[in-house]
């Protein structure tokens, strides 16, 4: 029986270890690609496009697009909106559709390292992920990684190649309404497109203009990145 538990423990301890090692290095190193490319490269047998750019020489309108859009608590939270969680849990229960309640920080855990689905498996190993970005990496940091890795169209990942693809310009060089376009396809970006935007589209984008003035600009993430960048 000791024999046994001093082998779970070293089991355990390999597993967190293993979990470890490449959170810390993708803290400094630009990811080479991502869960959700690799699934995609299987299945479509194409090569992804996918181009690594700093979020330095990214317009500063794409951080607080996204956050506007997909995770307004993000500079205050720990990698899990509670309250958004409850929301949705009880909306369930009242019968409506189970709806979505990541935040940036779980997309992150989910796209970069996992597989797709709703196994409870994955929950636990997303949850476990989640925590592990939010201690080892800064907020910029999350945001620099979630901007690059994120699926923005058909064969399409990160900001640099859907600007240069979708609006033929670096991701420096979008406009805001441009970076509320973006976010606004992020939900389903292999039907929605942001070169031929759909009225339900274009209203989500007007949306997320809103949130983004209603939040105070770009001086809202000031807690989180660089005053200069937001300048």
């Amino acid at each position: 029986m000791k024999r046994l538990r001093r082998w779970l423990l070293w089991t355990f301890a390999i597993l967190i270890l293993i979990s470890i090692i490449p959170v810390l290095v993708f803290r400094w190193v630009p990811p080479p690609t991502s869960a959700v490319m690799i699934s995609r490269t299987l299945l479509e047998a194409k090569q992804q496009d996918y181009q690594w750019v700093p979020l330095t020489q990214m317009s500063a309108d794409l951080p607080l697009a996204v956050v506007a859009a997909e995770d307004q608590k993000f500079p205050d939270h720990f990698g899990f909106d509670i309250r958004a969680i409850k929301d949705a849990v009880e909306q369930h229960a009242q019968g409506g559709r189970l709806r979505g309640a990541s935040t940036l920080t779980q997309q992150v855990a989910r796209n970069l390292f996992l597989w797709q689905g709703r196994s409870l498996l994955r929950k636990g190993l997303e949850a476990w992920l989640t925590v592990l970005l939010e201690l080892f990496w800064s907020k910029e940091r999350i945001l620099e990684v979630y901007l690059n890795i994120a699926e923005t169209g058909k064969q399409t990942f990160g900001v640099q190649a859907a600007s240069r693809k979708f609006f033929s310009r670096p991701a420096s060089a979008v406009t805001r309404e441009q970076a509320a376009l973006l976010a606004a396809v992020l939900p389903n970006p292999l039907r929605f497109q942001a070169n031929r935007p759909s009225a339900y589209v274009l209203k989500r984008r007007n949306e997320i203009l809103g949130q983004m003035a209603q939040l105070g600009g770009r001086s809202y993430l000031k807690g989180i990145l660089p005053v200069a960048y937001l300048q």
